[in-house]
């Protein structure tokens, strides 16, 4: 049996708390739809993302090694942002994700209605 211990360096944990928030895999999916994008382009293309949020987003997967951020020294400045290598080797795995949230969300969906919302039973 695996064990994934909250001490340590758990790759498990410690990706899922990077991608399973609600902004990264969006900003990974709409970077490798378009290919190099501006900041006002993804803020474009994922209409209700904050500036803030998204400025935060692209921080966190730059850091990550996911998406690659490139200044140009014009007036002014201009900032392209594109996935990296380890970026791009992510997205089978986003897609297949992807794919199984379009193939199962109906039946999802028609779950939690029909289900009672969750009591507590005290004893």
């Amino acid at each position: 049996m695996k064990n994934f211990h909250p001490t340590g360096n758990c790759p498990v944990r410690d990706v899922l708390s990077r991608l399973g928030d609600k902004w990264s895999i969006l900003v990974l999916v709409t970077l490798n739809a378009n290919g190099t994008m501006r900041f006002s382009d993804i803020h474009k293309t994922i209409e209700d993302i904050s500036q803030r949020m998204l400025t935060v987003t692209l921080r966190t997967l730059e850091s990550d090694g996911l998406v690659e951020r490139k200044i140009y020294a014009e007036v002014p400045p201009r900032v392209e942002y594109n996935l990296t290598d380890t970026g791009r080797s992510l997205i089978p795995h986003v897609e297949a994700l992807v794919d199984w949230a379009l193939e199962h969300m109906a039946v999802i969906l028609q779950n939690r209605e029909s289900k009672e919302p969750f009591r507590v039973v005290e004893r």
